[in-house]
């Protein structure tokens, strides 16, 4: 591969800290994760009028303890989210491992951009079984290539006025590209182009797991489009 043409990955860095402090599930009731963070109001009686107890952020864990509909037909879930902290929260914030792979790939196909790559995420991590996967980690990848283009967009122009080091090193150490690096989404850059790329990894991992799949097919092409990208290898 010619020098011009290299393409250089981001490389993903958890440190220990990080895996050390991984989230918790709180105890005393069905384990459940804020997926919607517009309606995560925790609340101290389960009235939409209630009192603001904290907002509650996308993949916060939750232990469901009882739940009651309100006189305006909305159901609220009581919920530990430590063990000092609990309260209610709207039924359709949060979904259930056990039962809502179904609910949560709604969601997921109505939304955009990084929410669609971060509720995603969420259903990959939760929802080891479902037969939903594949769609879903299809979805991730088509997503995480739409985002590569406005990344694509927004780095170029603060690239104007560059300091000593390699112009790519500006690039890979852009700072819209933090967010993705949480959700383990890693991108590629295409130094002739100054272009980003998806890595593929959603794609291959459908078509290693799930092969006979149909979306196993769709990644298949997706993954020879992105070999016959310039400069993505």
């Amino acid at each position: 591969m010619l020098p011009h043409k290299l393409a250089f990955f981001l490389l993903l860095f958890i440190p220990f800290t990080t895996l050390a402090q991984k989230q918790k599930p709180p105890a005393g009731g069905r384990l459940a994760i804020v997926v919607d963070e517009r309606l995560a109001a925790l609340r101290a009686t389960p009235q939409l009028t209630g009192r603001l107890v904290r907002r509650l952020s996308r993949g916060r864990l939750v232990a469901v303890r009882s739940v009651r509909t309100s006189a305006d037909g909305i159901t609220f879930f009581l919920v530990n989210v430590t063990s000092r902290t609990h309260g209610w929260i709207q039924r359709e914030a949060v979904v259930s491992p056990s039962r809502d792979d179904r609910r949560l790939m709604d969601l997921i196909q109505r939304s955009e951009g990084f929410d669609r790559i971060s509720r995603a995420r969420i259903f990959l991590d939760h929802f080891p079984r479902s037969p939903l996967r594949p769609a879903v980690l299809l979805l991730l990848g088509d997503s995480a290539e739409e985002a590569a283009e406005e990344l694509s967009r927004s780095v170029s122009r603060r690239m104007n006025h560059l300091g000593g080091a390699p112009e790519f090193a500006y690039y890979l150490n852009y700072t819209g590209l933090d967010r993705y690096n949480r959700l383990r989404v890693t991108f590629v850059f295409d130094q002739s182009r100054k272009r980003f790329h998806y890595d593929g990894a959603a794609w291959r991992e459908v078509i290693r797991r799930y092969p006979k799949s149909r979306e196993a097919a769709e990644a298949q092409i997706r993954l020879k489009t992105l070999d016959n990208a310039e400069g993505v290898r």
